[in-house]
Parts: structure tokens; sequence; C-alpha cells
């Protein structure tokens, strides 16, 4: 293993050590400070959870880059770019902007432009696109303003996906852990396989997001102990975008070309990132997908925009038949899959091994999603050895249970005689995911005894 693996996997460990072991302090004090706002319409949990997890996340943030400037290969980084201080400068900003949206609530208009002013931050600081590669024309140069704008708007376009698809336990975190993993494997291969040293920003950036999540997520599994909050959404979202704005808009692909020893390789190695747009849409492409399906709904039904609601792809998983779990793990093979898929793409496109991977994989995907439509039924024979669920659903009269109005309960392979039947779950296949107890079918009175 290399000097500079090693100081990579010491940083990931000192960024996810300090994050975890912060997070149980901070929950207490979310706690005390009242950062716990009640159920809303479209929660999946049932029990108020305090926020502010995002407080960690900045520490284990500040607690890496600290580690990564005294390390002999990284130190570098801090000495030859100005990125990594226009990546702190930008993230303690959203980061306050965040703590006060889950204390206090702030207008989305607010978010808005509060998100923008954290990207015209790090731009100040030489954190910003300065020429597209676009295929079939070559490097295009940008000019200030053109780099400002385009910069601007990828920051808060993935600032926005990842706080979009913040809806269930541990869901954004293992997303964005995963396309961190993606997006360092590829700018690594482009330092220490090319050797080209302005990819080493966004190369110690994915190290550093990793371990914010991985150091968050233990305590944000189902059942979550606490929440990121917009605090952390909107933080591991900006380094996300700045790892992006680093590697494509700052890497030279003449330059490339160069190193990889023609057009033709240059061209293959910058596949994935052709445009900086297509960047964040291949390392995040379902919460971008998400963000965009919410805007087309909202905006179609009359909403706004930034209208809260229970349409995401993560509420539709659920109300399919999808357990909570069941549904975070689908949305990880599918970010795993795109993300990990392009970057396999980019080191060596010409294989049909690769495409026919993705695709393979692609319909396993697909099978897993519709599982709950395909739910096989156990012979009656072998009810007893499985689930409920499995089990057929057979209507038969239950004596004492009754009501004036001769409706029975339902029972699953129960006898007349039971004295309390198993109640059979409402919804489709049994979801209990979203929503009440109040799900389960009780057709009894309601002055009835429990």
């Amino acid at each position: 293993m290399g000097q500079p693996v090693r100081e990579y996997l010491l940083t990931l460990c000192v960024t996810a050590a300090v994050t975890y072991l912060l997070t149980g302090p901070v929950r207490k004090f979310a706690i005390a400070a009242g950062a716990m706002p009640e159920i809303r319409a479209r929660d999946v949990h049932r029990e108020p959870t305090p926020r502010l997890g995002g407080i960690a996340m900045f520490g284990g943030l500040c607690a890496g880059l600290l580690v990564a400037s005294h390390l002999t290969n990284l130190k570098s980084v801090f000495e030859h770019s100005d990125e990594p201080k226009a990546l702190l400068s930008g993230a303690a900003l959203i980061w306050i902007l965040g703590v006060l949206d889950d204390k206090w609530g702030v207008d989305a208009l607010v978010k808005l432009g509060g998100q923008m002013i954290a990207a015209g931050v790090m731009v100040l600081q030489g954190l910003t696109i300065l020429w597209i590669p676009v295929p079939g024309v070559g490097t295009v140069s940008l000019t200030p303003m053109q780099g400002t704008l385009l910069t601007v708007a990828l920051v808060v376009i993935t600032i926005n996906a990842v706080n979009f698809v913040d809806g269930l336990d541990g869901l954004a975190s293992g997303m964005v852990c995963i396309a961190a993993a993606a997006f360092f494997m590829y700018a690594y291969r482009m330092w220490f396989g090319y050797g080209i040293e302005a990819a080493a920003p966004a190369t110690l950036f994915s190290v550093v997001l990793m371990g914010m999540c991985l150091g968050f997520l233990p305590h944000n599994m189902h059942p979550a102990r606490i929440f990121m909050g917009d605090s952390g959404s909107m933080l591991i979202g900006l380094v996300m975008a700045a790892g992006a704005v680093s590697v494509t808009g700052q890497v030279d692909p003449d330059l490339l070309g160069q190193k990889a020893g023609g057009l033709r390789e240059a061209t293959h190695a910058m596949v994935p990132v052709y445009i900086p747009l297509l960047l964040p849409l291949t390392v995040i492409a379902v919460p971008v997908a998400d963000l965009i399906l919410a805007i087309v709904r909202r905006t179609w039904n009359g909403q706004s925009p930034f209208a809260a609601d229970r349409g995401h792809l993560h509420h539709r998983l659920l109300e399919i038949g999808h357990s909570h779990s069941r549904a975070v793990l689908i949305m990880y093979f599918w970010s795993a899959l795109i993300a990990f898929g392009a970057v396999a793409y980019s080191v060596n496109n010409a294989s049909m091994w690769i495409v026919l991977g993705i695709v393979l994989l692609s319909a396993v995907g697909l099978v897993l999603l519709l599982l709950p439509r395909f739910t096989p039924r156990a012979p009656r024979w072998a009810e007893w050895m499985v689930p409920p669920r499995y089990r057929r659903v057979v209507r038969e009269p239950v004596a004492g249970a009754e009501g004036a109005d001769g409706e029975s309960t339902v029972s699953v392979g129960g006898q007349a005689g039971d004295a309390e039947p198993e109640q059979v779950p409402g919804g489709l296949h049994g979801a209990t995911a979203i929503g009440d107890r109040s799900r389960f079918v009780d057709r009894r009175k309601a002055d009835s005894h429990r």
C-alpha cells in the first residue's frame, strides 16, 4: 500500500471518528435546545427526533482537513491551492444557514440566497469552473462571469438534490457516501494515474466527505436517533459540488491528453465529465432525478417548487410495499450502480462487458424494485412457517367478533374459535412504513373495549 493511500485512510478514519464521537453530544444539545420539530404530515418517523446532526459533520470536516494539512503527501494540496480554504469558507456559511433553519426555520428563498452566497464565496477564492471540455469542439474557455454563473448553478443544484433526498433514515448520508467513494476512485486515478496535480483537491474532498457520512451513519440508521437536518444535508451537498467543480473545471483536458498518451485516450478518460453539469448527474443521479420530478410534479399541481409533499422516490417505494430498510437499500443499489458504472465506463468505455454488466444489474434492480408486486403465497400446509404477509387471506366468521352490521373480522389462517384473530395489515401488501397504526384493519365498534 502506497504512502498516499495510507494518508487518505488516516484522513478518512479521523474524519469518521470525530463525526461519530461528536454526534452523541450534539444529539443531547439538540434536545436541550429544542431542535425537535413536530411531526409533519409528510414525515415517515412517528416520534419527534432531534436535528442539528450537521454540527457533528462540520466538526468532522474541520478535523479531516486539519489532519490532512499536516501529512507529508497531502499538505502540498494546501500549499499549492486555495481550494481547501475556499471549501471551508463556503461550508461554514452553508452550515450556519442550516443550523438556523433546523432551529427556527428559514424561508425557502432565503435559503436559496444563502446557498448562492456560499457558492460565490468559493468562487472568489478560486474554486470555480475555468473551462469546459465539449466533445467535438474541444476545450471551451469561460469568461469570469460565465464561470461564476455555472459554478453557482452547479453548487445550488447539488445542494438541493441532496437536501431533497434526505427523507428516510440513513438515506442521504449513505447515498452521498457511495457517490463520494466512486468520485474518489475517479479523482485518484487522474491524480496518481496521470500525474495531474489539479485533481488532488477533489480527491481530498471525496475522502473527507466519505468520513463525514460514515461517522454519522451509525446514528442515523433506522430507527434514527438524530437527523442531520439542513445543516448536514446542505453541507455534504456543498462538499460534493466542490469536488465536482474542482476536478471538472480545473483539470486541463489538453494536459490530460498529454498524460494519457493521445487525444483518443484523453477523450475516453473524460467521458463522464465532458460537461461539468453532467458530473453531479452521474454521481448523484438518483437525488437529481428526484429533484427534477418534484419540481415538475409541484408545478403541475399549481404548487410552489419548494412546497413539501410525499411524492419523493423514497415515499413511493414505501407506498408500493417496501419496508423502510429495504427502500433505503434499493436507493443505495441504484446510486452505486450509476456512480460506479460511470467510473468503470470512464476507465474502459470500449469494453462490452462493462455495458452488459450495467444492463444486467439494472435488470436486477428493476426486479427488486417491483418485488412487492409479486409477493409469493405459501401453500396452506406451510403457512405456519412463514410471516403473515405470505399467508393466504381467508375471511371466516369469528365467534364473538361479528359486529352489529354483520361484518366479520379478517383472519389469516385462523380458526373460528380463536379469541383474538391475527389482524391483517392494511395498505398495499401490508406496508406499514407510512402513516399511523390505523392502517391495520380493525372493524370493531369505536365504543368497544380493547
